[in-house]
Protein backbone atom coordinates (compact mmCIF):
# COMPACT_ATOMS: atom_id res chain seq x y z
CA UNK A 1 0.00 0.00 0.00
CA UNK A 2 1.03 3.27 -0.48
CA UNK A 3 1.81 5.81 2.11
CA UNK A 4 -1.14 7.53 3.69
CA UNK A 5 -3.51 4.92 1.96
CA UNK A 6 -5.25 5.00 4.55
CA UNK A 7 -6.50 8.33 4.04
CA UNK A 8 -8.50 6.27 1.12
CA UNK A 9 -10.08 4.26 3.56
CA UNK A 10 -11.15 6.96 6.50
CA UNK A 11 -12.94 8.76 3.16
CA UNK A 12 -14.47 5.73 2.71
CA UNK A 13 -16.12 5.15 5.71
CA UNK A 14 -17.23 9.07 6.17
CA UNK A 15 -19.05 9.17 3.08
CA UNK A 16 -20.73 5.76 4.17
CA UNK A 17 -22.09 8.21 7.18
CA UNK A 18 -25.62 9.44 5.63
CA UNK A 19 -24.56 13.12 6.93
CA UNK A 20 -27.33 14.86 4.72
CA UNK A 21 -28.35 18.54 6.72
CA UNK A 22 -31.94 17.94 5.73
CA UNK A 23 -33.52 18.92 9.00
CA UNK A 24 -32.94 15.87 10.98
CA UNK A 25 -32.29 16.28 14.44
CA UNK A 26 -29.60 13.59 14.28
CA UNK A 27 -27.15 14.36 11.65
CA UNK A 28 -23.52 14.37 12.27
CA UNK A 29 -23.33 12.49 15.60
CA UNK A 30 -22.38 9.06 14.43
CA UNK A 31 -19.37 10.47 11.99
CA UNK A 32 -18.23 12.36 14.67
CA UNK A 33 -18.27 9.27 16.94
CA UNK A 34 -16.04 7.67 14.29
CA UNK A 35 -13.87 10.59 13.99
CA UNK A 36 -13.57 10.83 18.23
CA UNK A 37 -12.11 6.73 17.51
CA UNK A 38 -9.93 7.80 15.15
CA UNK A 39 -8.36 10.48 17.27
CA UNK A 40 -8.32 8.40 20.61
CA UNK A 41 -6.47 5.39 18.73
CA UNK A 42 -3.39 7.40 18.60
CA UNK A 43 -3.50 8.73 21.92
CA UNK A 44 -4.85 12.55 21.17
CA UNK A 45 -8.09 13.89 23.54
CA UNK A 46 -10.67 15.03 21.44
CA UNK A 47 -13.78 16.90 22.59
CA UNK A 48 -17.12 17.27 21.45
CA UNK A 49 -18.61 20.74 21.42
CA UNK A 50 -22.19 21.90 20.13
CA UNK A 51 -25.54 22.84 20.57
CA UNK A 52 -27.50 19.91 20.78
CA UNK A 53 -25.81 16.08 21.51
CA UNK A 54 -26.73 15.67 17.76
CA UNK A 55 -24.96 18.22 16.20
CA UNK A 56 -21.18 17.87 17.53
CA UNK A 57 -17.97 19.71 16.84
CA UNK A 58 -14.88 17.55 17.18
CA UNK A 59 -11.84 19.86 18.11
CA UNK A 60 -8.69 18.43 19.26
CA UNK A 61 -5.37 21.13 19.82
CA UNK A 62 -1.44 19.61 19.13
CA UNK A 63 1.05 21.96 20.56
CA UNK A 64 3.54 22.88 18.78
CA UNK A 65 7.08 24.03 19.54
CA UNK A 66 6.49 27.54 19.39
CA UNK A 67 2.90 28.18 21.57
CA UNK A 68 2.96 32.02 21.27
CA UNK A 69 2.70 34.90 18.30
CA UNK A 70 5.43 36.12 16.36
CA UNK A 71 5.54 38.69 14.10
CA UNK A 72 7.69 38.98 11.10
CA UNK A 73 9.55 42.77 11.42
CA UNK A 74 9.76 43.19 7.51
CA UNK A 75 6.48 42.02 6.55
CA UNK A 76 4.32 42.62 9.83
CA UNK A 77 2.69 38.99 9.46
CA UNK A 78 1.66 37.12 12.72
CA UNK A 79 1.87 33.87 13.09
CA UNK A 80 0.54 31.94 15.54
CA UNK A 81 -1.17 28.81 15.85
CA UNK A 82 -3.13 27.12 12.33
CA UNK A 83 -6.68 25.89 12.86
CA UNK A 84 -7.18 22.82 10.04
CA UNK A 85 -10.74 22.27 9.97
CA UNK A 86 -13.46 20.58 8.14
CA UNK A 87 -16.92 19.70 7.81
CA UNK A 88 -19.23 16.54 8.34
CA UNK A 89 -22.02 17.30 6.75
CA UNK A 90 -23.27 17.12 3.26
CA UNK A 91 -25.99 18.67 1.54
CA UNK A 92 -28.51 15.57 0.31
CA UNK A 93 -28.48 13.47 -2.36
CA UNK A 94 -31.34 11.87 -4.55
CA UNK A 95 -30.45 7.97 -4.78
CA UNK A 96 -32.69 7.87 -8.06
CA UNK A 97 -30.16 10.66 -9.56
CA UNK A 98 -27.09 8.86 -9.12
CA UNK A 99 -25.19 6.23 -11.04
CA UNK A 100 -23.88 4.77 -8.16
CA UNK A 101 -25.10 4.36 -4.13
CA UNK A 102 -24.25 7.83 -2.89
CA UNK A 103 -23.47 6.86 0.40
CA UNK A 104 -21.75 3.47 -0.66
CA UNK A 105 -18.72 5.29 -0.80
CA UNK A 106 -18.15 2.90 -3.80
CA UNK A 107 -14.31 3.01 -6.05
CA UNK A 108 -14.51 2.34 -9.55
CA UNK A 109 -12.91 3.40 -12.51
CA UNK A 110 -9.64 5.44 -10.46
CA UNK A 111 -12.62 7.30 -8.46
CA UNK A 112 -13.88 7.36 -5.21
CA UNK A 113 -17.54 8.05 -5.64
CA UNK A 114 -20.21 9.39 -3.07
CA UNK A 115 -21.86 12.28 -1.41
CA UNK A 116 -18.92 14.55 0.43
CA UNK A 117 -16.29 12.76 -1.76
CA UNK A 118 -15.31 16.24 -2.68
CA UNK A 119 -17.48 18.20 -0.83
CA UNK A 120 -15.59 17.85 2.20
CA UNK A 121 -14.96 14.42 3.56
CA UNK A 122 -12.20 14.26 1.31
CA UNK A 123 -9.93 16.82 2.65
CA UNK A 124 -11.04 15.98 6.03
CA UNK A 125 -9.76 12.26 5.90
CA UNK A 126 -6.62 13.96 4.34
CA UNK A 127 -6.19 15.76 7.83
CA UNK A 128 -7.21 12.48 10.00
CA UNK A 129 -4.69 10.82 8.12
CA UNK A 130 -2.05 13.61 8.49
CA UNK A 131 -2.96 14.02 12.04
CA UNK A 132 -2.93 10.19 13.00
CA UNK A 133 0.76 10.10 11.20
CA UNK A 134 1.57 13.24 13.29
CA UNK A 135 0.61 11.49 17.01
CA UNK A 136 2.09 8.02 15.84
CA UNK A 137 5.34 9.61 15.32
CA UNK A 138 5.35 11.91 18.25
CA UNK A 139 6.17 14.90 16.03
CA UNK A 140 6.06 17.82 17.38
CA UNK A 141 4.38 20.75 14.71
CA UNK A 142 6.64 23.89 14.40
CA UNK A 143 2.88 25.65 15.80
CA UNK A 144 -0.34 24.79 17.56
CA UNK A 145 -2.64 22.68 15.36
CA UNK A 146 -6.38 23.10 16.21
CA UNK A 147 -7.94 20.03 14.40
CA UNK A 148 -11.91 20.68 14.03
CA UNK A 149 -13.94 18.83 12.12
CA UNK A 150 -17.12 21.19 12.38
CA UNK A 151 -20.94 20.49 12.21
CA UNK A 152 -23.76 22.11 10.14
CA UNK A 153 -21.39 23.90 7.50
CA UNK A 154 -23.97 23.28 4.91
CA UNK A 155 -26.90 25.51 6.22
CA UNK A 156 -24.14 28.13 7.25
CA UNK A 157 -22.51 27.20 10.45
CA UNK A 158 -25.08 28.20 13.18
CA UNK A 159 -24.71 24.78 15.12
CA UNK A 160 -21.24 24.35 13.66
CA UNK A 161 -18.48 26.93 13.51
CA UNK A 162 -20.63 30.06 14.51
CA UNK A 163 -21.63 28.60 17.63
CA UNK A 164 -18.16 27.63 18.73
CA UNK A 165 -16.61 30.84 17.71
CA UNK A 166 -19.39 32.58 19.47
CA UNK A 167 -19.27 30.04 22.90
CA UNK A 168 -16.11 28.20 23.05
CA UNK A 169 -13.85 31.22 21.48
CA UNK A 170 -10.97 30.03 23.96
CA UNK A 171 -10.58 26.90 21.97
CA UNK A 172 -9.00 28.81 18.90
CA UNK A 173 -6.58 31.18 21.55
CA UNK A 174 -3.78 32.48 19.91
CA UNK A 175 -4.54 31.37 16.17
CA UNK A 176 -3.52 33.35 13.33
CA UNK A 177 -4.57 31.42 10.35
CA UNK A 178 -6.79 28.51 9.10
CA UNK A 179 -6.86 26.30 6.29
CA UNK A 180 -10.38 24.50 4.80
CA UNK A 181 -12.01 23.43 1.41
CA UNK A 182 -12.19 24.87 -1.78
CA UNK A 183 -8.58 24.96 -2.69
CA UNK A 184 -5.57 23.83 -3.58
CA UNK A 185 -6.85 22.11 -6.46
CA UNK A 186 -5.86 22.09 -9.54
CA UNK A 187 -7.06 23.22 -12.95
CA UNK A 188 -5.00 23.52 -16.68
CA UNK A 189 -4.04 26.60 -18.24
CA UNK A 190 -2.18 26.44 -21.75
CA UNK A 191 -0.91 22.60 -20.87
CA UNK A 192 0.59 23.79 -17.23
CA UNK A 193 -1.01 22.26 -13.84
CA UNK A 194 -1.90 25.55 -12.05
CA UNK A 195 -3.07 24.77 -8.36
CA UNK A 196 -5.83 27.61 -7.29
CA UNK A 197 -4.86 29.04 -3.41
CA UNK A 198 -8.23 30.34 -1.87
CA UNK A 199 -7.57 33.39 -0.14
CA UNK A 200 -10.63 35.37 0.18
CA UNK A 201 -14.83 34.71 -0.32
CA UNK A 202 -16.96 36.50 -1.26
CA UNK A 203 -19.79 38.15 1.25
CA UNK A 204 -22.67 35.73 1.52
CA UNK A 205 -26.35 37.23 2.71
CA UNK A 206 -29.75 35.41 2.47
CA UNK A 207 -32.51 37.71 1.85
CA UNK A 208 -36.66 36.96 2.40
CA UNK A 209 -38.90 39.46 0.68
CA UNK A 210 -42.20 39.20 2.20
CA UNK A 211 -45.20 40.91 -0.17
CA UNK A 212 -48.56 41.79 1.66
CA UNK A 213 -51.58 42.73 -0.69
CA UNK A 214 -55.11 42.08 -0.95
CA UNK A 215 -56.48 38.46 -1.19
CA UNK A 216 -59.62 38.47 -3.92
CA UNK A 217 -61.04 36.55 -6.23
CA UNK A 218 -59.18 35.77 -9.75
CA UNK A 219 -62.13 37.32 -11.63
CA UNK A 220 -62.38 40.56 -9.63
CA UNK A 221 -59.90 44.13 -10.47
CA UNK A 222 -57.12 44.13 -7.64
CA UNK A 223 -55.10 47.03 -7.82
CA UNK A 224 -53.12 45.32 -4.31
CA UNK A 225 -51.98 42.23 -5.75
CA UNK A 226 -49.08 40.61 -3.65
CA UNK A 227 -48.03 38.42 -6.73
CA UNK A 228 -47.36 41.71 -8.80
CA UNK A 229 -45.25 42.97 -5.97
CA UNK A 230 -43.05 40.44 -5.81
CA UNK A 231 -42.49 39.74 -8.95
CA UNK A 232 -41.54 43.51 -9.43
CA UNK A 233 -39.04 43.24 -6.54
CA UNK A 234 -37.34 39.71 -7.88
CA UNK A 235 -37.54 40.64 -11.82
CA UNK A 236 -35.52 43.74 -10.49
CA UNK A 237 -32.90 42.51 -8.53
CA UNK A 238 -32.35 39.59 -10.86
CA UNK A 239 -32.10 42.55 -13.83
CA UNK A 240 -29.39 44.60 -11.61
CA UNK A 241 -26.42 44.92 -13.75
CA UNK A 242 -23.89 44.58 -11.15
CA UNK A 243 -20.38 47.04 -11.40
CA UNK A 244 -17.20 45.17 -12.56
CA UNK A 245 -14.98 45.02 -9.66
CA UNK A 246 -11.63 43.39 -9.71
CA UNK A 247 -10.18 42.72 -5.65
CA UNK A 248 -6.35 42.64 -5.31
CA UNK A 249 -7.08 38.92 -5.38
CA UNK A 250 -9.09 38.27 -8.94
CA UNK A 251 -6.10 40.88 -10.86
CA UNK A 252 -3.44 38.80 -8.81
CA UNK A 253 -4.98 35.46 -10.10
CA UNK A 254 -6.07 37.02 -14.10
CA UNK A 255 -3.01 38.30 -14.11
CA UNK A 256 -0.80 35.34 -13.46
CA UNK A 257 -3.35 33.06 -15.65
CA UNK A 258 -2.02 35.96 -18.56
CA UNK A 259 1.28 35.46 -18.26
CA UNK A 260 0.55 31.57 -18.58
CA UNK A 261 -1.89 31.76 -21.64
CA UNK A 262 0.31 34.18 -23.69
CA UNK A 263 -2.77 36.61 -23.54
CA UNK A 264 -3.63 40.14 -22.77
CA UNK A 265 -4.73 41.11 -19.25
CA UNK A 266 -6.52 44.97 -19.67
CA UNK A 267 -8.65 45.07 -16.39
CA UNK A 268 -11.03 47.66 -17.80
CA UNK A 269 -11.66 45.10 -21.16
CA UNK A 270 -14.41 42.68 -20.29
CA UNK A 271 -13.78 40.14 -23.59
CA UNK A 272 -10.00 40.28 -22.04
CA UNK A 273 -10.81 39.69 -18.84
CA UNK A 274 -13.77 36.71 -19.88
CA UNK A 275 -11.03 35.29 -21.96
CA UNK A 276 -9.10 34.81 -18.81
CA UNK A 277 -11.60 33.46 -17.10
CA UNK A 278 -12.24 30.78 -20.30
CA UNK A 279 -8.52 29.90 -20.21
CA UNK A 280 -9.10 28.69 -16.46
CA UNK A 281 -10.87 25.71 -17.58
CA UNK A 282 -13.16 24.37 -15.51
CA UNK A 283 -12.34 26.53 -12.70
CA UNK A 284 -14.08 29.65 -14.55
CA UNK A 285 -17.40 27.92 -12.97
CA UNK A 286 -16.17 30.00 -9.95
CA UNK A 287 -13.55 32.76 -10.87
CA UNK A 288 -15.89 33.64 -13.49
CA UNK A 289 -18.13 34.16 -10.49
CA UNK A 290 -15.44 36.93 -8.66
CA UNK A 291 -15.79 39.76 -11.31
CA UNK A 292 -18.79 41.29 -9.53
CA UNK A 293 -21.49 41.12 -7.49
CA UNK A 294 -23.83 38.25 -8.39
CA UNK A 295 -27.45 37.96 -6.93
CA UNK A 296 -29.74 34.78 -7.59
CA UNK A 297 -33.61 34.06 -7.10
CA UNK A 298 -34.20 30.81 -5.42
CA UNK A 299 -37.65 31.23 -4.74
CA UNK A 300 -41.14 32.65 -5.21
CA UNK A 301 -44.14 31.28 -3.40
CA UNK A 302 -47.54 32.12 -2.18
CA UNK A 303 -51.29 31.15 -3.71
CA UNK A 304 -52.98 27.81 -3.52
CA UNK A 305 -55.19 27.84 -6.16
CA UNK A 306 -55.11 29.20 -9.85
CA UNK A 307 -58.68 31.93 -9.11
CA UNK A 308 -57.55 32.96 -5.75
CA UNK A 309 -55.34 35.96 -5.36
CA UNK A 310 -53.19 35.53 -2.31
CA UNK A 311 -53.12 38.11 0.30
CA UNK A 312 -49.22 37.04 1.30
CA UNK A 313 -46.43 36.16 -1.40
CA UNK A 314 -42.26 35.85 -0.04
CA UNK A 315 -39.88 35.45 -2.49
CA UNK A 316 -35.59 34.66 -1.30
CA UNK A 317 -32.72 35.87 -2.99
CA UNK A 318 -28.80 34.59 -2.89
CA UNK A 319 -26.48 37.53 -2.90
CA UNK A 320 -23.13 37.50 -2.88
CA UNK A 321 -21.39 40.96 -2.35
CA UNK A 322 -17.72 41.03 -3.43
CA UNK A 323 -15.50 42.11 -0.77
CA UNK A 324 -15.61 45.58 0.48
CA UNK A 325 -18.37 46.34 -1.30
CA UNK A 326 -21.36 44.62 1.08
CA UNK A 327 -22.84 48.01 2.38
CA UNK A 328 -23.57 49.27 -0.85
CA UNK A 329 -24.87 46.20 -2.20
CA UNK A 330 -26.98 46.04 0.96
CA UNK A 331 -28.12 49.67 0.45
CA UNK A 332 -29.02 48.86 -3.27
CA UNK A 333 -30.86 45.64 -2.52
CA UNK A 334 -33.00 48.16 0.12
CA UNK A 335 -33.57 50.27 -3.12
CA UNK A 336 -34.97 47.20 -5.67
CA UNK A 337 -37.23 45.71 -2.88
CA UNK A 338 -38.78 48.77 -1.96
CA UNK A 339 -42.31 47.85 -1.18
CA UNK A 340 -42.00 44.95 0.43
CA UNK A 341 -40.46 43.40 3.75
CA UNK A 342 -37.19 42.69 4.08
CA UNK A 343 -35.43 40.03 6.34
CA UNK A 344 -31.56 38.30 6.32
CA UNK A 345 -31.87 35.03 6.39
CA UNK A 346 -27.93 34.72 6.64
CA UNK A 347 -25.29 37.57 6.75
CA UNK A 348 -21.95 37.26 6.48
CA UNK A 349 -19.28 39.50 5.14
CA UNK A 350 -16.29 38.83 2.29
CA UNK A 351 -13.18 38.79 3.33
CA UNK A 352 -9.31 38.83 1.09
CA UNK A 353 -6.30 37.34 3.29
CA UNK A 354 -3.03 38.49 1.98
CA UNK A 355 -1.92 36.64 -1.03
CA UNK A 356 1.99 36.65 0.16
CA UNK A 357 3.78 36.04 3.09
CA UNK A 358 5.34 33.30 4.93
CA UNK A 359 2.18 31.49 5.55
CA UNK A 360 1.24 31.23 1.73
CA UNK A 361 4.41 30.33 0.74
CA UNK A 362 4.58 27.09 2.92
CA UNK A 363 1.29 26.09 1.27
CA UNK A 364 3.09 27.01 -2.43
CA UNK A 365 6.55 25.15 -1.36
CA UNK A 366 4.36 22.21 -0.51
CA UNK A 367 2.91 21.82 -3.65
CA UNK A 368 5.86 22.33 -5.44
CA UNK A 369 7.85 20.23 -3.67
CA UNK A 370 5.07 17.48 -4.42
CA UNK A 371 4.57 18.05 -7.79
CA UNK A 372 7.69 19.84 -9.28
CA UNK A 373 4.97 20.99 -12.12
CA UNK A 374 3.06 23.06 -9.87
CA UNK A 375 2.52 26.96 -10.49
CA UNK A 376 0.65 28.40 -7.54
CA UNK A 377 -1.98 31.28 -7.87
CA UNK A 378 -4.53 32.64 -5.74
CA UNK A 379 -8.21 33.10 -6.40
CA UNK A 380 -11.15 34.64 -4.60
CA UNK A 381 -13.72 32.35 -3.78
CA UNK A 382 -18.01 32.98 -4.97
CA UNK A 383 -19.20 30.65 -2.28
CA UNK A 384 -18.73 30.52 1.04
CA UNK A 385 -17.07 28.46 4.28
CA UNK A 386 -16.45 28.00 7.96
CA UNK A 387 -13.38 30.39 7.48
CA UNK A 388 -16.02 33.43 7.51
CA UNK A 389 -16.89 32.79 10.94
CA UNK A 390 -13.59 32.32 12.28
CA UNK A 391 -12.73 35.57 10.59
CA UNK A 392 -14.35 37.10 13.30
CA UNK A 393 -11.53 35.95 15.64
CA UNK A 394 -9.10 37.71 13.76
CA UNK A 395 -7.65 34.40 12.05
CA UNK A 396 -6.98 34.89 8.52
CA UNK A 397 -8.38 31.86 6.29
CA UNK A 398 -7.31 29.97 3.25
CA UNK A 399 -8.62 27.32 1.33
CA UNK A 400 -6.03 24.55 0.69
CA UNK A 401 -7.25 21.47 0.58
CA UNK A 402 -5.24 20.10 -2.21
CA UNK A 403 -5.76 17.48 -4.93
CA UNK A 404 -4.12 16.66 -8.12
CA UNK A 405 -6.46 16.35 -10.70
CA UNK A 406 -6.15 14.83 -14.51
CA UNK A 407 -6.86 17.39 -17.52
CA UNK A 408 -10.72 18.16 -18.03
CA UNK A 409 -11.80 16.63 -14.82
CA UNK A 410 -14.49 19.38 -14.01
CA UNK A 411 -13.91 19.81 -10.09
CA UNK A 412 -15.90 22.29 -9.50
CA UNK A 413 -18.89 20.66 -11.06
CA UNK A 414 -18.73 18.04 -8.31
CA UNK A 415 -19.48 20.52 -5.27
CA UNK A 416 -23.12 19.28 -4.48
CA UNK A 417 -23.72 17.67 -8.09
CA UNK A 418 -24.94 14.25 -9.04
CA UNK A 419 -22.24 11.73 -8.91
CA UNK A 420 -20.13 13.61 -7.15
CA UNK A 421 -16.50 11.93 -7.17
CA UNK A 422 -13.10 12.24 -6.73
CA UNK A 423 -9.59 10.47 -8.10
CA UNK A 424 -8.10 7.85 -5.15
CA UNK A 425 -4.61 8.93 -5.88
CA UNK A 426 -5.97 12.63 -5.45
CA UNK A 427 -5.91 11.51 -1.11
CA UNK A 428 -2.24 10.10 -0.63
CA UNK A 429 -1.00 12.67 -2.77
CA UNK A 430 -2.82 15.63 -1.03
CA UNK A 431 -2.28 13.75 2.36
CA UNK A 432 1.45 14.15 1.55
CA UNK A 433 1.09 18.19 0.86
CA UNK A 434 -0.59 18.61 3.90
CA UNK A 435 2.18 16.93 5.79
CA UNK A 436 4.57 18.91 3.81
CA UNK A 437 3.35 22.37 4.76
CA UNK A 438 2.85 21.48 8.18
CA UNK A 439 6.71 20.72 8.47
CA UNK A 440 7.24 24.45 6.94
CA UNK A 441 4.59 26.36 9.45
Amino acid sequence: MSEYAESVDIAQQLIRFDTSNDGREVIEQPAAEYVMELLKEVGLQPEIYGPTAGRPSVVVRIPGKNRGIDVDETTGERRGGVVIHGHLDVVPAVAEDWSVDPFGGVIKDGMLWGRGAVDMKNMCAMILTAVRDIARTGYVPPRDLIIAMFADEEAGGKQGCQYLVKNHAHLFDGATHAISEVGGYNTYVNGKRVYLIQTGEKALTWYRFTAEGRAGHGSQINNDNAVVKMARVMNAIGSEPWPLVLTETVRTLLAGTAKIAGLPFDPNDEDSLNALVDALGPAKAYVGATLRTGANLTSMNGGYMANVIPQTVTGTVDVRAIPGTEAQVAARIEELAEGVEIEKLHDDSGFESPTTGSFVSAMKDALEVNDPEAIALPYLLSAGTDNKSLGKLGILGYGFSPVQLPEGFDFPAMFHGIDERVPVASLPFGTRVLRDFIDRL
